[in-house]
């Protein structure tokens, strides 16, 4: 089969990678999101797709838009029988997936129809979620909301951040995206319209949802910190001072103090008070610094017992 790729981050890769590995797949063509501005100097970086791609010798290209007027040509000339969409970050036209005789197919990394939208991922984790996973669907006019191929659960503990969820969705996607594919060529893929109830929507995570409520319970805290690890980070602010959290744990027993009080920086870790219990934080990142330890943190900016979080 041959197909025109389309993806724009780190996510991505695996699928791309096996696709372009398969033998019973042809990656004719990769379509990405434009270079963007990177860096403390700002200077414009491709895409990790790109990126790949070039290293690869596959022909590229990264409109602002696919429906600018010269991607269509672009996919004639690759003649793709399917266009695979992982990722990428943007509305796929009907022009475009009306194009290839077997449509768009999406990988999304969630159990569809919990979690459409951009950021489904965190969402998951945020939200407390035992079990994710990914499903591969038909794009169509509507946001995520296609017909089912695939699906396959993954769980969720709480070691997980979403560095580490993502991950390995983005590798076990890989290889169903593939399966998809194959099976699709065969005729023996399924196709399930999604059901009516049970739907979720994930948006894109605003500044807003990044900040810690220390009001909220210990559990909620634990969620956010990890949802958020390592992107976007979320926040806190001790003595004027804005910081990243990406690293914690959760202590179940109650503390004699107000939310956002901080309980201890002993054992060279910071000890905040929650609603119903503490948050341990052992990693985070303050303005303008990399991100370090907590231990290697206090050493040059010692918290006092009683400071508050907020």
């Amino acid at each position: 089969m041959r197909i025109v790729f389309f993806g724009t981050p780190d996510f991505a890769l695996p699928t791309l990678d096996a696709l372009h590995k398969a033998s019973e797949i042809d990656v004719t063509g990769v379509l990405t999101q434009p270079d963007r501005p990177a860096g403390r100097g700002k200077k414009l970086k491709p895409s990790p797709v790109k990126a790949w791609a070039l290293e690869h010798d596959l022909p590229v290209l990264a409109p602002e838009k696919p429906k600018n007027p010269e991607v269509i040509p672009w996919l004639h000339e690759q003649a793709p029988e399917a266009i695979v969409v992982v990722a990428y970050g943007g509305f796929v036209p009907r022009t475009v997936r009306e194009l290839p005789p077997y449509g768009c197919v999406n990988l999304h990394p969630s159990l569809l129809p919990r979690y459409r939208g951009a950021a489904p991922i965190q969402w998951a984790l945020l939200n407390g979620d035992g079990q994710t996973g990914n499903s591969t669907m038909y794009l169509s006019a509507g946001w995520d909301d296609g017909d089912l191929i695939y699906q396959e659960p993954e769980s969720i503990d709480d070691a997980d951040d979403y560095g580490s969820l993502s991950r390995r969705l983005a590798e076990k996607g890989a290889v169903l995206m593939v399966r998809t594919l194959i099976d699709i060529e065969a005729g023996t893929a399924p196709r399930t319209p999604q059901p009516e109830q049970g739907v979720v929507m994930a948006p894109m995570i605003q500044n807003e949802d990044a900040r810690v409520n220390w009001n909220r319970p210990a559990r909620e805290v634990f969620n956010l910190i990890r949802g958020l690890s390592p992107i976007p980070g979320a926040f806190t602010e001790v003595g004027g001072e804005r910081l990243k959290l990406f690293r914690c744990e959760m202590m179940p027993f109650a503390a004699d103090a107000q939310p956002g009080e901080v309980i201890s920086t002993e054992f060279n870790t910071i000890r905040v008070a929650a609603a119903d219990g503490q948050i341990e934080i052992l990693e985070l990142q303050p303005p303008g610094k990399r991100r370090m330890r907590a231990a290697d943190y206090l050493r040059g900016h010692p918290i006092p017992n009683g400071a508050r979080f907020v």
